[in-house]
């Protein structure tokens, strides 16, 4: 739901966020002439290449590159964007077309033509990174060029959600003379084509962003220039706000910073949009670590960890307890792990260990990073550490790094435990559940599961319509809790706070929960 203090609707979807008619915004105006919009984040970029990212890099990249595919405001499903139209050209969905808008540039003005998105397409191929977006391409066999403006994806098996992945920022158009087509570029220079230009960039610290005058799109920008800044946490990020040195907060407002801020804003200082989400939190378990390969282990930690617990406790019940790697108001929803192991039972943890031999207590280490989910993530890797603690069973080591070194740990498969987020590339339960499994995953930690892989994710891909794919997702669901390699935490719930003279912020979320900064604007009038 959406809810400003005092002023709730109920949202008719889980993807976006309305802010109801009557509630404080009246007017806005042309942002050309006024000072850039200062955006705050803990969520800083990994890298500035689309190749090498499937993670929250995605953030940026959604405003600076485009994509032949994306959400308008208010939009569920996929629309042209680079594209003036696409669509599937037969009836298995195998083979994919989109026809360029004319006259396409990139924004330092080179030409952006059908041979550059085959380009971009390929190097993610290519370069193949670990762990990065070429798992997303699971199912496209060959990219064909059909004159300037037309490109045909032929794929090798039909694939319904094919235009979501075209969606994503990770199949952002790249400049192929500035982008090397087996090696990812490393400096702090980007050439896209999207809504703005990237004017400088200090990592960790600041993107400056600006309109971006070769732009043609759906997007139509509410200002004229956009600075990001990166925080390393959510007091620092606030403080910033309550300074009036930000703007607007977007990912990483802890828990603590939430309650507060319902609190003030009952003034007219700073409002609080909170919209529903499909952010979930979760364990992964490296099967090549001597105890965590194990099944009993996994699933005696399966059984005593609990997660109202964390929600109440870490988060102050501004995240839900997660059963299911697919989160509640997807279609395939379910809640595996409470049916197989109902409430925390330390009792029954013990007997499962026992029935498996292992005796004692068992060593483990769990991994977390320090700066990408937010403030609580230390918080909540403790009260795991108690809670497996208490039982008698385990002995647990914290571990920890900042995102960038945790990221090369966990795709090098250093870590025996660790905790990962996972925000949806698109809509869909498919993005719940394929992007962790087979030897090409998200987390390059491989998980081989020939029954999802094989099976049921090809029979889903094939239905157009979703909702009649559900019980292959639910038996997905039944096997990835019998084998308890990925252990749902939470589901979290979409913050985004704002001084009161900015208008745009219940608009710019995308149904992936990346915020659109176009749609930001200074309000002219109340």
């Amino acid at each position: 739901m959406f809810n400003r203090k005092r002023c709730l609707r109920q949202l008719a979807t889980i993807t976006s966020i309305t802010l109801v008619a009557g509630c404080g915004v009246l007017s806005s105006g042309s942002s050309a002439d006024k000072e850039p919009i200062v955006v705050g984040t803990t969520s800083a970029p990994s890298t500035l290449d689309p190749a090498a990212s499937w993670d929250g890099s995605w953030e940026l990249f959604r405003n600076i590159y485009q994509t032949l595919l994306g959400y308008p405001t208010g939009s569920v499903t996929p629309q042209p964007d680079a594209a003036e139209k696409c669509g599937f050209t037969d009836g298995t969905n195998r083979a994919y077309r989109c026809v360029l808008r004319p006259d396409m540039r990139f924004s330092d003005g080179d030409p952006l033509d059908a041979s550059a998105v085959k380009y971009s397409i390929d190097r993610i191929r290519t370069i193949g990174v670990r762990g990065g977006p070429a798992g997303l391409l699971g199912s496209l066999d060959r990219v064909q060029v059909l004159g300037r403006r037309e490109v045909v994806f032929h794929l090798n098996k039909p694939d319904a959600t094919f235009p979501f992945v075209l969606a994503t920022p990770a199949m952002s158009i790249v400049d192929p003379g500035e982008y090397p087509a087996d090696a990812l570029r490393t400096d702090d220079k980007v050439f896209g084509s999207g809504p703005y230009s990237l004017r400088s960039y200090t990592e960790g610290k600041q993107a400056e962003l600006v309109g971006n005058a070769h732009y043609d799109g759906f997007a139509e920008r509410k200002n004229s220039a956009v600075n990001i800044r990166y925080f390393q946490d959510s007091a620092q990020m606030v403080g910033a706000l309550k300074d009036k040195k930000i703007d607007v907060t977007y990912r990483g407002l802890a828990a603590s910073d939430v309650v507060a801020l319902q609190d003030h804003a009952d003034g007219k200082d700073i409002q609080l949009l909170d919209g529903a989400d499909t952010e979930i939190s979760y364990l992964v378990f490296n099967p090549k670590d001597p105890w965590a390969r194990k099944p009993a282990v996994r699933k005696a930690i399966a059984q005593i960890v609990d997660r109202p617990a964390i929600a109440h406790k870490v988060y102050r019940d501004t995240v839900d307890p997660l059963y299911s790697m697919v989160p509640a108001g997807l279609t395939g929803h379910t809640t595996g792990y409470f049916d197989a192991y109902g409430s925390p039972d330390p009792s029954r943890a013990r007997k499962i260990l026992l029935d498996a031999r292992v005796n004692g207590r068992v060593p483990l280490t769990l991994w977390y990073t320090t700066d990408r989910y937010g403030s609580e993530t230390a918080a909540e890797f403790r009260e795991l550490k108690t809670q497996l603690e208490g039982s008698g069973l385990f002995t647990v080591t914290l571990r920890s790094r900042p995102w960038k070194t945790y990221q090369a740990g966990y795709r090098a498969g250093e870590y025996p435990v660790f905790g990962r987020g996972w925000f949806p590339d698109f809509p869909d339960a498919e993005n719940f559940i394929a992007p962790f499994v087979g030897e090409r995953n998200v987390l390059g930690t491989p998980y081989p599961v020939p029954r999802i892989t094989d099976s049921l994710l090809p029979e889903s891909r094939a239905e157009s319509d979703r909702a009649a794919v559900v019980k292959e997702f639910e038996e997905a669901q039944r096997i990835l809790v019998d084998d308890a390699r990925l252990l749902p935490l939470w589901q979290g719930r979409q913050y985004v706070a704002a001084s009161e003279d900015i208008s745009g912020g219940e608009r710019a979320l995308d149904p992936s929960t990346i915020m659109t900064m176009w749609e930001l604007d200074r309000k002219t009038s109340w």
